[in-house]
């Protein structure tokens, strides 16, 4: 199928998911305000891969997956029901954690710098 496509199906699917997630589900096990990141539909347009950014600790991360999990039928007939696709694709929806992984490089490469910086004054002295 051509990647275009793919691409303008996996945004759609992400607006659905984002907005389903913010309003619709009323799972008490989603907490820590879930964010979609990233949604990856495969060429056959059976599975989805919809990756979920969670603020919280890792309770909170692996109580929204679960919740999210049990809440699987419901998403995918609303996509079913929101976008016309002949197949609608399976939500299969996984941790991302490519922010905090973000964070914890920038706080580092602040550390790094500062201490270069604290080296750099020592020797002028």
């Amino acid at each position: 199928m051509n990647e275009k496509r793919i691409n303008r199906i996996s945004e759609e699917v992400k607006k659905v998911v984002s907005d389903l997630i913010q309003n619709e589900i009323k799972d008490p096990r989603i907490s820590g305000m879930p964010s979609v990141n990233k949604v990856s539909v495969t060429k056959d347009l059976r599975f989805a891969k919809i990756y979920i950014s969670v603020l919280g600790s890792e309770e909170d991360k692996e109580s929204t997956i679960e919740g999210l999990q049990s809440a699987k039928g419901f998403v995918r007939k609303e996509i079913g029901n929101r976008i016309n696709l002949r197949h609608v694709p399976e939500p299969i929806f996984m941790l991302d954690e490519s922010i905090e992984q973000a964070l914890y490089m920038s706080k580092l490469i602040e550390e790094v710098n500062r201490d270069s910086k604290e080296d750099s004054d020592a020797k002028k002295e």
